[in-house]
């Protein structure tokens, strides 16, 4: 069997070591004659895989005693509604910063329930940079201040954290979870989406101070509600069990590489190898701003448009897959994701030199 270099922003490529695990014990999981997939989410044998899964979390981000650990479905695109109203607690209004795509949707969603202030807008630019913090205008009576940490589709990254003082901090993280050390305490809620860097679809995490829960929104559904999420252990209704399982199996992954300092160090030696060859090149062209470019999410562009096709299909047919960039900002994009190998990048550039020197 050969394994293709996949590219893919999400759902994304997995550690070849999880899937085989995954892959050694579907139909017996440790001697319990059943696969992960047929227990009951009551059960002796997952209630052990999910507080694994959740030791693991809180120890690869050294998440505080006082924040809740919920494992729930519906994406950030359900978190983008969960999280107002969960986070609002008696005011109207939230601020929000636009780096991209997700944080649109998120502004979107957002508005049915709550007053939006953009506090800040890359849009101008066409989101290519982050807005620097002196130029937000932020309210001191927003119930909080949510950013996307990572935009996949635009390729921009926070690589710094927004000081919001007693407002809490919430951030969609699903694109750059676990790809570095992360100061929790800084943030009152932390979502992602598991589909991108530890996990299958399906699986959302959510990192949530104790004082924020409670004072629900009235049309809050009671499985929408992360106080009784937390209060019965991300099992008011039955969770992805199977996601879960494969979640914990990649932060088993993430901690024998060397936890989230190492995993840094890999992330920032791949993306260079790409960034470095893409600036020396006058074929290929990176349209982020260089302080802000997304370890995760590489998007660039040919010089003629006209021979994209022709390069996914070199690509391809070398078993590079998934290079194709976002219909909204056209181009490539490589997503470089913690599973993703050196020697894919290396490969990647290897074709990229090669194309150029055929085409330029």
């Amino acid at each position: 069997m050969s394994r293709v270099f996949n590219f893919s922003a999400g759902p994304a490529t997995l550690p070849e070591s999880v899937l085989r695990q995954a892959a050694a014990e579907m139909l017996d999981w440790h001697g319990s004659g059943m696969s992960v997939m047929e227990m009951s989410h009551r059960g002796k044998e997952f209630i052990a895989i999910h507080a694994e899964a959740e030791s693991l979390l809180r120890e690869l981000l050294a998440i505080p005693a006082n924040y809740k650990v919920l494992f729930l479905q519906g994406g950030a695109i359900g978190q983008n509604a969960f999280v107002p109203m969960n986070l609002l607690r008696g005011k109207t209004s939230a601020d929000y910063v636009n780096t991209g795509e997700w944080s649109k949707k998120s502004i979107k969603e957002a508005k049915t329930y709550c007053s939006v202030n953009v506090a800040a807008s890359a849009e101008a630019g066409k989101f290519t940079s982050i807005p620097p913090q002196a130029e937000w205008k932020l309210d001191p009576n927003a119930a909080y201040v949510h950013i996307c940490s990572n935009e996949t589709i635009g390729g921009v990254e926070y690589h710094w954290t927004p000081d919001t003082g007693s407002v809490p901090l919430v951030a969609d993280m699903s694109s750059n979870i676990l790809s570095r050390p992360v100061d929790v305490s800084r943030y009152g809620l932390i979502y992602a989406g598991a589909q991108k860097n530890m996990g299958p679809s399906g699986l959302t995490v959510v990192i949530v101070r104790d004082d924020l829960l409670g004072n629900v929104l009235p049309v809050t559904p009671s499985v929408f509600d992360y106080k009784q999420q937390a209060d019965n252990d991300s099992m008011l209704n039955t969770p992805p069990t199977y996601a879960i399982y494969i979640a914990g199996l990649v932060y088993q992954w993430i901690k024998q590489r060397g936890g989230l300092a190492a995993m840094e160090a890999h992330n920032r030696a791949k993306a260079a190898v790409l960034y470095d060859y893409l600036d020396a090149s006058s074929f290929y062209s990176s349209p982020v701003a260089r302080a802000d470019r997304s370890l995760m999410n590489v998007p660039f562009k040919l010089k003629n448009e006209a021979l994209d096709d022709a390069f996914l299909k070199g690509a391809q047919a070398l078993g590079m897959l998934q290079l194709k960039g976002h219909r909204s900002v056209g181009g490539m994009r490589a997503s470089i994701y913690n599973a993703m190998p050196i020697e894919g990048v290396q490969a990647l550039v290897a074709y990229m030199k090669e194309f150029e020197a055929k085409n330029g």
